[in-house]
């Protein structure tokens, strides 16, 4: 996964990624790719739909519909969104925001 460590700037730049994986592997997967495409912050990239059919939330297990307009993962039975980053959903739950159910008005 990583390059062989020959000196000790490469030891430091792997300590610091196995770091960052451990702390936030969506941040650490978005730094990596970066690191290795070359790619400008322009556009994020788009959100696989095919990974909604094994994709559940992490808190009730339920399968979840994506927002394209918010970029996210929405539980609509929770009433949770789970933010979208660089085309990796960020399925942690403290991450996740609360979003207002539409209630009937009968």
């Amino acid at each position: 996964m990583f390059p062989a460590l020959t000196g000790p700037r490469e030891a430091l730049t792997h300590a610091l990624r196995v770091r960052l994986l451990c702390v936030n592997p969506v941040a650490f997967a978005a730094a990596f790719v970066r690191s290795f495409t070359g790619a400008k912050d322009e556009r994020p990239p788009p959100f696989d739909a095919s990974l909604l059919r094994v994709l559940v939330c992490p808190l009730s297990k339920k399968a979840l519909r994506y927002d394209a307009q918010t970029n996210e993962l929405i539980n609509d039975e929770l009433g949770i969104a789970y933010p979208v980053v660089h085309g990796i959903p960020n399925m942690i739950p403290q991450d996740a925001r609360l979003i207002q159910k539409e209630v009937d008005a009968q």
